[in-house]
């Protein structure tokens, strides 16, 4: 119970690794706040295994893309676990297909950016008033964001790697503060998102190529961000930490 006592907002938190991390947060302590968009039966899934770790938590639809909603977020954690919020988990995030520069229109790029980027920015900007000493900024970028991603992943790629900058910023602007902020590199993980997203000979590939020969799983990343959450990484910010089986090394 590392978390005991703290409350967590996490974004995307409804299936996948977001679920992941929402339970993880929950059966180490802390009281958890699931953001989610587009899946009432993800929402119901996520909060039955939260109660099945003896977690506490209370889900809250909000397009994260939109002030308004992240307005009434804010306003959902604060009725439920009241003015402060320990740990911050930008989760929320998708490729929504593979795209060459020449198949990119303006309506795809806005997409894109937005659940992206700007999401983690205005996310963050609604939540750092409730902040104080000891919190923790946990955000998601991706390899990608490193290496450039793969075929029609190039705007993913550096819409992530915005998230990765970021993050270096915002460590420089709140450590004064005492909040930390890091980032989260995920490689091959498997999920939803190479389902839908990458073809099977490429995950085999791809999974061939790392040093331990698989993909991570969600769980695997989920407690990554708890040991970023926690007292343990207190002298960690800044970082983009790369979680990808010894695909690629920092």
């Amino acid at each position: 119970m590392k978390l005991k006592g703290k409350v967590a907002v996490v974004t995307g938190g409804a299936r996948d690794i977001g679920r992941a991390v929402c339970v993880k947060l929950a059966k180490e302590g802390a009281r958890v706040v699931v953001n989610y968009f587009d899946s009432e039966s993800d929402r119901d899934a996520t909060l039955t295994a939260i109660q099945a770790v003896g977690g506490e938590a209370i889900a809250v639809y909000a397009d994260v893309t939109k002030q308004s909603d992240i307005d009434h977020l804010v306003a959902k954690t604060k009725e439920a676990f009241g003015d402060h919020v320990d740990i911050l988990v930008n989760v929320a995030g998708g490729l929504f297909g593979r795209k060459t520069i020449e198949e990119v229109d303006e309506a795809f790029y806005n997409l894109l950016m937005n659940v992206n980027f700007k999401s983690v920015v205005f996310v963050t900007k609604a939540f750092k008033p409730l902040m104080g000493k000891g919190g923790s900024i946990i955000n998601f970028a991706s390899q990608a964001g490193r290496d450039g991603g793969g075929p029609g992943a190039t705007l993913y790629a550096a819409s992530k790697g915005a998230v990765s900058t970021f993050t270096r910023g915002l460590a420089k602007e709140f450590g004064p503060q005492g909040i930390r902020v890091n980032a989260l590199n995920p490689g091959m993980i498997a999920t939803k998102f190479h389902d839908d997203f990458t073809k099977d000979e490429v995950r085999v590939k791809v999974a061939s190529a790392t040093a331990l020969r698989r993909e991570g799983t969600a769980e695997e990343v989920a407690d990554l961000v708890a040991y970023l959450a926690g007292e343990e990484s207190s002298f960690l910010t800044g970082n983009n930490v790369d979680i990808n089986g010894g695909l690629a090394f920092s």
